[in-house]
């Protein structure tokens, strides 16, 4: 058994303990599933923040809210619903007209419509632990057993976008958007920190959200670059003129107690070279407390993405992030992740893709705006 495949084994050893101490603990402490009363005061946050909206308004039954006698505008009414669509353990928002009996049974045909314009949330929430998710970030990682690298600094630059927000087939919710990010290496031992590689990604995704299954389908390109200074300095392999367009989607599903899984996978083509094996697959696991810490300021997270690459003859690439989230209780839509990082696989990396093994270890600073 070599170096890699060793590695590998001993992840899943890792992975346990770490969900054993940031999941347990915090379970033990009293984590439970989204209540109706934790709905309700999420809600009549963002009532009262953004709507100018009181509590006596607000309704929860079984994780449906009503909004009673409600005056306003139909594109308020639709931005409202919209916001409060996207709590955790939310699955319908009616607002109710004056006069109406309120329904019980989570069924009302005076439902409003959902049809929103730059809507402020995400139906398809990020993944935590994806190298490739486009997002903000900075990470100091430590390569092992690597003959080109071994400090190394990495940066991404990137969001998810929701342009327009309308409504599904079987009372779903459903959005058109845009995902755009550059993700770049430094070599953190070179005099200038040269810069190692620049991966640019950008998509087209359409995501639909139901309870609480969400899906995504998008249409992608990813183009990669050497660094000029890499170049220059006589480490570099030939460059290759990596380039392709994709079509992938993904499918996600959240447990109670914050726990979620997904899987997925995709095809590439119109792919520079010609010869790049064009299927990929994509599964993963994460537990984000429901649970937060300090007056709500803090959140433990443990992530886990698997991938595996028809170039890289189906080999599992493990990227596992554990740490925190802190969050404003009142901006619940901003949020910083500091993780410690291990990644064991073929190379994210355009210019090393699924050719180059990688392991390393390292700290990030992650921030997320969903």
């Amino acid at each position: 058994m070599n170096h890699f495949q060793q590695q590998r084994s001993h992840v899943w050893h890792i992975f346990s303990g770490l969900l054993f101490l940031v999941i347990f603990f915090p379970c033990s402490s009293g984590a439970a599933p989204a209540s109706d009363e934790f709905i309700r005061g999420y809600a009549a946050a963002i009532l009262q923040r953004d709507f100018q909206i009181t509590v006596e308004k607000l309704n929860v039954q079984s994780g449906v809210i009503y909004i009673r006698g409600l005056e306003a505008p139909d594109e308020v009414r639709d931005r409202m619903k919209s916001s409060l669509s996207s709590i955790e353990g939310v699955s319908q928002v009616f607002v109710v007209e004056d006069g109406k009996i309120t329904p019980t049974d989570g069924k009302s045909d005076i439902a409003t419509e959902v049809n929103v314009f730059l809507p402020r949330d995400l139906l398809f929430k990020s993944l935590l632990a994806d190298p490739r998710w486009p997002h903000f970030s900075v990470s100091y990682q430590q390569y092992q057993q690597n003959s080109q690298l071994e400090r190394v600094g990495s940066t991404s630059f990137g969001e998810t976008f929701s342009f327009y927000r309308f409504g599904g087939p079987w009372n779903s919710q459903m959005e058109v958007g845009l995902q755009a990010g550059v993700f770049s290496i430094f070599d953190m031992d070179a005099d200038s920190l040269d810069l190692v590689n620049a991966d640019y990604y950008v998509a087209i995704p359409l995501s639909l959200k139901k309870d609480n299954f969400s899906a995504m389908a998008r249409i992608f390109h990813q183009s990669s670059h050497l660094g000029d200074e890499y170049l220059l300095s006589g480490q570099a392999q030939e460059r290759i003129n990596l380039s392709y367009e994709g079509f992938g989607t993904l499918l996600s599903y959240n447990f109670p107690l914050g726990f979620r899984i997904y899987g997925g996978g995709g095809y590439l083509f119109d792919r520079d070279p010609s010869d790049l094996r064009p299927w990929l697959a994509q599964s993963g696991l994460e537990f984000r407390s429901s649970e937060a810490w300090l007056g709500g300021a803090l959140r433990p997270i443990v992530a886990l993405d698997l991938q595996n690459f028809e170039e890289g003859d189906w080999d599992t690439n493990v990227s596992l992030r554990a740490g925190v989230q802190l969050e404003n209780p009142v901006f619940l839509s901003r949020k910083l992740q500091i993780l410690i990082e291990y990644y064991n696989g073929s190379s994210p990396n355009g210019q090393f893709y699924a050719r180059d093994p990688v392991e390393f270890i390292g700290l990030g600073f992650h921030f997320f705006y969903d």
